[in-house]
């Protein structure tokens, strides 16, 4: 693809957004960046912009600036059917996305990891296991790394694991992952999908490019996985943490096997250091990758053995007068939010709340019944959560992250957990899931320092 004297609009001056607009002036575009939020909120992008040349548009997207293109590489987080995009295409305007414009460029395999839940875990686990095998490996995409960033570092024999969202997917054409992963599929940014069907449509899209020398990575044990991998013109492999597969990994009598015609045995389940069963689901599924990618069982074992908890998933935090805090801010949907819930017996207190996503938090009421002592609730869902959750255990309306962890380690006890698993996206209070999880653990270790500080543990 060559960019070189031609008319680039990047709409969206997130992470990828910026990264892309730098990228293209460096390849010699004429680069225009657009986004509708305001000079002083994006004032730290915009020098880094300007410095290279790059005309900047906030507050606004201008009709002209979206008519005057050659080609528009839109954000994720800019909706694909803005007016404005839907315009520029009936003017015949190419719109890709910033991982279809790293598909034009990047050299090597591609490994792209999706899903619901899990997909940050497993795609950082798949890279230290390709790693561990000695490739030369990149690891990024939606994990922070933008993977536009990666293509001057890239070669023909580099892996690329990428994790890849729904709305990534939304705008490729030819991004072809040499193995690609959906991990499993629930209800999740039907704010902004519309629907399930619609959901389901863009995560697919994954293996659109894909042929026979390519493997898609199945969970067996999700029916939505279980129906996609019935027509697929990749080569399939299947995980379960349930039951034997024929082709892909699967747990049975305590180990983790991997068969594809000869069964190999890889680890003992008992050597995974995460915390959860659906972290077994994720390690199986690095597994799979990696075994596809034809690196030693050895080196898997050991990479998965050495694996510890990426930060803001189910991240173990402190322990303060024998309670326990975790972190998994990046619990953004109900279903990561069950998966936190079941990774602990009981004696839960329950941090909840933020940007509602269009989710049903009665899916909920069971296991908050079963396992929780307290919920707290924060944010812009609150009300909604607390009229779907039910009365089984006390909700208290904490407004605030900082007023919930205070309020949760007043009422908790010794041998109790408390858990931030807020089953919404963090947009209403926090720029990012990340930063709901950093102000989490400051807040715990400034209670730390309360305690270490008062006889009567700063109460």
């Amino acid at each position: 693809m060559d960019v070189k004297g031609k008319r680039v609009l990047v709409v969206g001056l997130g992470k990828s957004g910026v990264a892309s607009a730098l990228f293209l002036e460096s390849r010699g575009a004429r680069v225009t960046v657009s986004d509708a939020k305001s000079e002083d909120q994006l004032r730290n992008e915009i020098p880094a912009l300007l410095d290279r040349g790059i005309t900047v548009e906030t507050g606004k997207h201008g009709e002209r600036t979206f008519r005057d293109q050659d080609l528009i590489v839109v954000s994720p987080g800019v909706p694909a059917n803005v007016d404005p995009l839907q315009h520029a295409r009936r003017l015949g305007i190419p719109v890709i996305g910033e991982i279809e414009l790293t598909a034009r460029f990047l050299r090597g395999n591609i490994v792209a990891i999706t899903g619901s839940n899990g997909k940050t875990t497993t795609t950082t686990l798949t890279g230290e296991i390709i790693a561990s095998g000695g490739r030369k490996t990149l690891v990024g995409g939606n994990i922070g790394t933008p993977a536009i960033t990666f293509v001057e570092q890239s070669s023909t024999d580099t892996w690329v694991v990428l994790e890849i969202s729904s709305f990534q997917l939304e705008s490729i054409e030819t991004f072809r992952p040499h193995i690609s992963a959906i991990l499993n599929v629930t209800p999740d940014h039907l704010d902004r999908h519309g629907s399930m069907e619609n959901y389901i449509a863009a995560k697919t899209r994954i293996f659109e490019n894909q042929t026979s020398d390519d493997y898609a990575v199945l969970n067996a044990d999700d029916a939505i996985c279980h129906r996609l991998g019935t027509a697929l013109k990749p080569q399939v492999l299947w995980f379960s943490r349930q039951h034997p597969v024929e082709r892909g990994a699967y747990v049975q009598g305590g180990a983790i096997f991997y068969r594809n015609g000869e069964e190999v045995e890889i680890m003992p389940v008992s050597e995974i250091a995460l915390k959860g069963s659906h972290n077994v689901e994720n390690v199986l599924a690095a597994v799979a990758i990696g075994m596809a990618a034809g690196i030693e069982p050895a080196a898997i074992r050991r990479a998965v053995k050495d694996f510890r908890a990426v930060e803001h998933r189910l991240e173990y935090v402190a322990t303060l007068r024998g309670v326990q805090y975790y972190n998994d801010s990046k619990a953004t949907n109900v279903d990561a939010t069950i998966k936190a819930l079941q990774s602990f017996p009981a004696n839960i207190h329950l941090i909840l709340g933020g940007k509602d996503k269009g989710s049903d938090y009665t899916e909920l009421g069971a296991l908050i019944a079963e396992r929780v002592k307290r919920v707290y609730t924060i944010g812009a869902a609150a009300a909604k959560i607390e009229s779907q959750i039910g009365n089984a255990v006390p909700v208290i309306s904490a407004l605030t992250l900082e007023s919930a962890v205070r309020k949760a380690a007043d009422l908790a006890s010794e041998g109790d957990v408390v858990l931030l698993a807020p089953a919404c996206a963090s947009f209403d209070q926090f720029p990012s899931y990340e930063h709901r999880g950093r102000i989490f653990k400051e807040l715990v270790q400034s209670l730390a320092a309360l305690q270490s500080a008062s006889p009567t543990g700063g109460r």
